[in-house]
């Protein structure tokens, strides 16, 4: 399915449009209750503190089970106050929230807990992981499309057919790995404190969409990260998803069939080679050839 340049425009904006509704409708949904728990896990905190010393070891234990379970909605009550500018559902942390869950990745760290944030989880799901499918589809062909005007090129520079999808394919490779892999490795590194393994790990973990969840970005509430962090890391993801699906695409390819070869041309000779060595081996053509030039001599004698 081929589209005009019009059309791929309306998908982008539509897509992009459909992401940016539903960031603001999950905020709207989820950022009040986020706030009134946030209040409670401070207030738990402050009883606490007041009364630990006359606290028996069960109600420590009820004390320690609730801080964690805070902790793991992504409450950290461990300033004095709380303010909007750690709300897990403001519009940058809702963004990539949509983002995530569209491209399936589902870390599991941020999750809807009001019932109408739950319910417009679901229909919004629905319909849109096909409209990210489309989308990463479309991006697919804008990418293989630059591959194979590249392989043109080179074709028509005086480089061989199978040289020239060689180096298309090796600078697929290389362009891929470094701008959605490496160079975001390097920025995350700088900007969470990990290492560069850890980055790396990061990266990958991401695009292939298994999110284990063990590492995310933005969450540590000592670093001031920019504004629309979340939100930039949502858009590499889509881009990144698509380069490494045709990625995916291409090594299942080759380890499908890893005798294939990839120019025509070599098929084509292949098959008169074979043609002309089994003309060679078949006697019947043989015997009739011997029969024409039998008939031809008998001719020539009777009219001598």
């Amino acid at each position: 399915m081929f589209y005009s340049r019009a059309q791929s425009c309306m998908l982008a904006a539509g897509y992009f449009a459909y992401l940016l509704v539903g960031a603001l409708i999950f905020q709207v949904l989820e950022k009040d209750a986020e706030r009134l728990k946030q209040g409670i896990a401070f207030r738990m905190k402050e009883d606490f503190l007041k009364n630990f010393t006359s606290l028996s070891a069960v109600e420590v234990n009820i004390f320690v089970e609730n801080l964690m379970e805070t902790i793991r909605r992504g409450i950290y009550p461990a300033e004095n106050e709380f303010s909007d500018e750690h709300n897990n559902w403001d519009f940058s942390n809702s963004f990539f929230f949509v983002g995530s869950m569209l491209s399936t990745i589902g870390y599991g760290n941020l999750s809807p807990k009001t019932a109408g944030g739950q319910l417009f989880c679901v229909f919004f799901a629905l319909f849109g992981i096909p409209l990210n499918i489309v989308f990463l589809q479309h991006i697919g062909k804008m990418l293989s499309m630059v591959c194979e005007r590249l392989a043109k090129w080179l074709y028509r520079k005086g480089v061989k057919k199978k040289t020239a999808r060689g180096l298309t394919l090796l600078f697929f490779l290389v362009m891929g790995i470094l701008v959605f892999l490496c160079v975001p490795s390097v920025i995350i590194r700088k900007i969470e404190g990990w290492s560069y393994s850890e980055a790396i790990y990061f990266t990958f973990i991401t695009l292939s969409t298994i999110g284990f969840g063990d590492y995310m970005i933005g969450r540590q509430h000592d670093k001031l990260y920019f504004p629309g962090y979340r939100s930039v890391v949502a858009i590499w993801i889509i881009f990144g998803l698509a380069w490494i699906a045709l990625l995916f695409n291409l090594l299942t390819t080759l380890l499908e069939d890893p005798n294939e070869k990839p120019t025509e041309g070599y098929l084509q000779v292949k098959t008169v080679r074979k043609k002309n060595k089994n003309s060679k081996k078949d006697p019947s053509s043989s015997l009739e050839d011997g029969s024409e030039l039998h008939s031809s001599r008998d001719g020539q004698r009777n009219q001598l």
